[in-house]
């Protein structure tokens, strides 16, 4: 029953993204052309929310899916390992025409060509699980 909360959340998430035309192409082009607002108020919005969460989630000791407590530890911070990472983000976000959360939503609206690319967004995650510990910290 409780998992059920989560792809109800899910799913809504999915219809405000495309409504919102966050899933866009049209809509992500202009944004990276700066020729709209429509993303970046889109994002900002998101940005907020995500802050106001963490907060709540940091004071009021809140616990994940499984009853456990949401550890809020501290990372590691080096400028080579997120350069790289927001590089090859961007790279993909380029090429595919979306980030990750709107494959899925464009995958929803029945653009089934995105299935390839949500394919390699799978395959990079696991070749990433498979190196990530021999990676500079």
């Amino acid at each position: 029953m409780r998992q059920s909360i989560y792809i109800l959340l899910g799913v809504l998430f999915g219809i405000v993204m495309y409504k919102a035309e966050a899933a866009s192409w049209f809509r992500i082009y202009e944004m990276f052309n700066f020729q709209s607002f429509h993303m970046f108020g889109f994002m900002a919005t998101a940005l907020a929310i995500g802050v106001t969460a963490f907060y709540f989630i940091k004071r009021s000791n809140a616990k994940d899916a499984k009853g456990q407590p949401i550890s809020m530890a501290e990372k590691a911070k080096s400028v080579p390992r997120y350069l790289i990472g927001g590089i090859l983000f961007g790279l993909g976000w380029a090429l595919a025409g979306a980030c990750p959360g709107p494959i899925f939503v464009l995958i929803g609206a029945g653009m089934y060509p995105m299935l390839i690319v949500a394919g390699f967004a799978i395959l990079g995650t696991y070749l990433y699980g498979l190196i990530k510990d021999k990676l500079p910290h």
